[in-house]
């Protein structure tokens, strides 16, 4: 259902409504298909959406409009929030499994080393229009749950200027610049857009630049258009916080530093040619580099090895054991820690009161990442749109081919705790602190030197024919390759050198019936599938668990996930009440066989990859919007149960219900932790007078197991609802005044909620938690907030 709403009070009644999709990942301009011949959901967001959610990251206006799209805060940080839909991810955090592929004028923008997608890169000014795709594999790998198509903006499409500056609560400045517009054959487009905020809680600043460049020729049936883009951010994420310390102050953060630094660059050239009327032809070629730095200062479970004096081990620095299962626990050595030279890091002498050695020092770990990529494509496509034995056809045949390089470090230097909870190696007297480390038998705390090449091969084809003039057949399918590798440049992991491969066809059918002029029923099947990642692979042994985001040290065999998608529906659109109603009904389910989930080790802060049998998500989405004179109302509501499918533990340490081993035990049924299985959405604008619109937006999300609780066992993440209230005046010449305040009613709510380690801090003095903390933590949501700003259209 294509969903649109103006920011002017002219724009609630002009309001476009987008009714021809474009169902491939092309880079250029191909045949579309009616959305109403589609046998799947189908969501737009045109500029206009995004224009009235007012957001400086793509994902908020997905969240506020998409029936099926929910939010989570991981990291503290609104550039850099988990996007789940239909109980997918797609997320800018490494370690979480990823099931949704994201495009930008056709250039896929999941990381070749993890899949994930990083939001806040993505230069949100220049977005023309966001397709949100279900139930087609020609998407490629990692569409799972779906995929994201944006559509960019060319001086082709958008003629003249437009500026825009607002600041707000929170030392909130962002502002943004377009510039677009033909001259005979040529075209030009240019967006810049960034900002800067200090953020509402400690340490959790940010700041971001990002940029988009189009240069266009057209010239009778040909096209070409050279595409520059690149992005610089600074995200200060400070993640979950103890729930204890949340009860004493709502925006305090547990340790730190935590902070990331993004970069990327793209420079893509893509052409299309019109050979008749029929027939055209599509392709791009495009490199992509992109660097991730990340500082993260974590608590450290270290205890002296040994208490007796005739142990080898005695007087030296070990990582806590006693909670690592028995049947996989490795001799005590390898818990040695050891400076990179081999070299016991021993304890400091006692201090009074204390009786064993090195357990009453409040350790920690400043862990230190660094992700390179770069990564070459290229892709071609052809496309038919004209009759076929006398009925209408469309149809899309393409391939594609991506080529990736990675460069992977990381390392963990020994710090201490404060009491401010900032870890610092300037604490002095203590041994060993300030240099890097590792354990003897590489357990949790390993440098890591890797690289990894990932080749992306597929073909594809997607045909939508007319059987009648009311009933629609699309068949499409896809042939997936992936080659993965994976070495080891230290000399020290050999576990971490392995070769993979991956191959896959992924078929998918599904009809459409124009009942009427109103209405229209659909279903179809497809299956999907997602290679593992080199860091899933990378991080699979749970004997040699990862700090995710940090240490790879081993690379067992993971398999690919496949996805089979049942999906029903009807859409449909009627004039009522002197204006346009348009609304859809649909209903879904999605089975994954050998699932990727991301577990948590008995070590604290570590975990390790592994498949699962079969889980499941299935659901249900409603929505509709209402446009009339002066008006734009819209409600959208779903429901998405994802639940696991088997019987087995899975590895959750930290939780209080978990058994001697660490593990809960899960059964069919059994919920998948973050995904709220409820959300419901409505706004509306209206047209005080023709100058002044006034609007109301409000989202209500159910309550949510939280991540670690997958048997279900503990109460679960309060829901939330929360409401916003927009206002814009028109001003001479071309100018709005416009003003927003979020959360208005400043709700206290959380988007995400886990568990910890409850004696990571344990040796602090003084120590901020009680003497029985208790492990949960969660992620809290801002509060009040308000921005207000000018925008400014030639």
């Amino acid at each position: 259902m294509a969903l649109s709403g103006g920011a002017r009070a002219a724009d609630v009644e002009a309001a476009p409504t987008v009714r021809e999709v474009v169902v491939t990942p092309a880079p250029a301009s191909g045949p579309g298909v009616d959305a109403d011949k589609l046998p799947a959901a189908v969501e737009t967001l045109s500029s206009a959406d995004l224009q009235r959610a007012n957001g400086q990251v793509i994902t908020e206006a997905l969240e506020q409009r998409a029936a099926g799209v929910s939010l989570s805060d991981v990291q503290g940080n609104g550039f850099a929030r988990n996007l789940n839909y239909r109980g997918f991810s797609a997320s800018p955090l490494q370690g979480t499994p990823q099931g949704l592929a994201v495009y930008m004028g056709g250039v896929r923008l999941n990381e070749a080393f993890g899949d994930t997608v990083n939001w806040d890169l993505i230069p949100e000014a220049a977005i023309a229009r966001a397709d949100l795709v279900t139930g087609d594999p020609a998407f490629g790998l990692n569409a799972l749950g779906g995929a994201v198509a944006l559509s960019m903006k060319s001086g082709r499409t958008f003629a003249g200027g437009a500026a825009s500056v607002q600041g707000g609560a929170f030392g909130h400045v962002f502002g943004s610049f377009e510039l677009g517009g033909e001259t005979g054959a040529w075209s030009h487009y240019i967006a810049v857009d960034g900002g800067h905020e200090s953020g509402w809680r400690p340490q959790s600043a940010s700041q971001a630049l990002r940029a988009y460049g189009d240069l266009g020729w057209a010239s009778g049936p040909a096209e070409l258009h050279l595409v520059l883009t690149g992005g610089d951010t600074r995200l200060g994420v400070v993640g979950p916080t103890p729930v204890d310390l949340l009860a004493q102050d709502r925006s305090a953060i547990y340790t730190f530093p935590q902070t990331t630094r993004d970069r990327s660059g793209l420079v893509a050239l893509n052409g299309s040619w019109k050979a008749s009327d029929a027939w055209s032809l599509q392709g791009g070629i495009y490199a992509r580099a992109f660097q991730q730095s990340h500082l993260d200062g974590n608590d450290a479970d270290f205890e002296g090895c040994s208490r007796s004096a005739t142990n080898p081990l005695f007087g030296t620095l070990c990582l806590q054991d006693d909670a690592f299962p028995s049947e996989i626990r490795p001799p005590a050595a390898a818990f040695q820690v050891q400076t990179l030279n081999g070299a016991p890091v021993g304890c400091p002498p006692l201090l009074p009161g204390q009786t064993e050695l090195c357990n009453g020092v409040p350790y920690g770990t400043l862990d230190r990442t660094k992700t390179q990529a770069t990564t070459y494509g290229v892709s071609l496509a052809v496309g038919r749109d004209g009759p076929l034995a006398g009925h209408g056809n469309v149809f899309t045949a393409g391939a594609s081919y991506e080529w990736s390089r990675v460069r992977f470090s990381s390392n963990s230097t020994l710090a201490l705790i404060f009491p401010d909870l900032s870890v610092r190696a300037n604490g002095g007297g203590v041994p060993g602190q300030g240099q890097l480390i590792k354990t003897g038998g590489d357990i949790a705390y390993s440098p890591v030197e890797l690289h990894a090449a990932v080749e992306d091969a597929g073909l594809y084809a997607t045909d939508t024919f007319d059987l009648t003039r009311s009933l629609f057949l699309t068949l499409s399918g896809r042939f997936n390759a992936q080659r993965l590798a994976t070495d080891d440049l230290t000399g020290a992991s050999p576990n971490i050198n392995g070769r993979h491969r991956f191959d896959r066809f992924d078929p998918a059918a599904g009809l459409a019936w124009k009942a009427t002029a109103w209405l229209t029923v659909y279903g179809g099947y497809a299956e999907t599938n997602r290679a593992p990642t080199p860091l899933e692979l990378s991080c699979a042994d749970p004997v040699r668990p990862c700090l995710l985001e940090n240490a790879l040290v081993s690379d067992p065999p993971l398999r690919q996930v496949v996805s089979r998608t049942w999906q029903a529906g009807l859409r449909g659109g009627s004039d009522l009440a002197g204006g346009r109603l348009d609304w859809s009904l649909g209903a879904y389910r999605t089975e994954s066989t050998d699932d990727i989930v991301a577990l948590a080790s008995a070590i604290q802060g570590r975990g390790a990859f592994a498949n699962v049998p079969k889980t499941r998500r299935e659901g249900l989405e409603a929505e509709a919007a209402w446009r009339a004179a002066g008006w734009l109302a819209y409600v959208a509501a779903s429901d998405t149960e994802a639940t696991y499918q088997f019987s087995g533990a899975l590895a959750s340490p930290n939780s209080p219900f978990a058994d001697g081993d660490g593990n809960v035990h899960v059964r069919p049924g059994d919920h998948i932790g973050g995904i709220p299985p409820g959300r419901l959405k409505l706004g509306a604008d209206y047209s005080v007078t023709s100058k002044l619109v006034v609007g109301a937006d409000v989202l209500a999300v159910s309550a949510q197991r939280r991540v670690g609780d997958e048997a279900g066992q503990d109460e679960r993440l309060p829901g939330y609802a929360v409401a916003s209230l927009h206002a814009t005046y028109a001003l001479p010449r071309g100018i709005e005044l416009f003003a927003r305040i979020d959360n208005l009613f400043d709700h206290r709510y959380a988007t995400f909620g886990t568990y910890f380690g409850t004696d990571g801090t344990a040796n602090v003095h003084p120590n901020p938690l009680p003497d029985e903390p208790n492990p949960r933590t969660d992620t809290p949501a801002p509060p009040r907030s308000f921005e207000i700003g000018l925008r400014a259209r030639w």
